[in-house]
């Protein structure tokens, strides 16, 4: 099982371009869908809990998932597997960036690979809303939190404080 989660973070590790929340879908298809080993509810679950702890979403995930499957050494076979092939990729690009990072064509991948990243992420989100099953009160909190971030200019870290004391005052208020 060890084995098992490494090589699932590994290879997921290798062709994932643009970060953790472009990991998302692909970790989601390998854990909950292919191999199920957790459930849709569970992983959305872990989805939340990675964006509120600090770190690297990608890295948060694969913590939780490993420690769910196998404890202690699930979770480090998981975070080694997802974080090796990165660690390697840009060790690679770092030396041969600077020697390169003139060419035309160097700068046209570039240009290329941000549309996908962008629609990726995109995905991921729309995808996590779908799974939030958001009633319509519910669904102003993030449009809320995001005119707060962009028009009010205060920092996620608040919202994410806000968060979590409001919903601690709504569930003691229900209960």
């Amino acid at each position: 099982m060890i084995f098992q989660l490494f090589a699932t973070f590994f290879r997921i590790g290798c062709f994932t371009i643009g970060g953790g929340y472009a990991m998302i879908p692909l970790i989601e298809r390998e854990i909950v869908t292919k191999r199920q080993w957790l459930t849709q509810e569970v992983f959305a679950d872990m989805i939340a809990l990675s964006q509120a702890a600090p770190g690297i979403i990608a890295v948060n995930i694969a913590v939780l998932v490993g420690w769910r499957v196998n404890r202690f050494w699930g979770a480090m076979a998981s975070v080694l597997g997802a974080v090796l092939p990165s660690f390697v990729i840009i060790l690679l690009l770092a030396t041969l960036f600077n020697r390169y990072r003139n060419l035309p064509a160097l700068e046209a991948i570039f240009k290329g690979i941000r549309p996908a990243v962008v629609a990726i992420i995109a995905s991921t989100v729309f995808n996590m809303i779908k799974r939030a099953k958001l009633t319509w009160a519910s669904a102003l909190i993030p449009f809320a939190a995001l005119a707060l971030i962009w028009f009010g200019g205060l920092s996620p870290i608040w919202i994410i404080f806000g968060s979590i004391i409001i919903t601690l005052f709504i569930t003691r208020i229900r209960l």
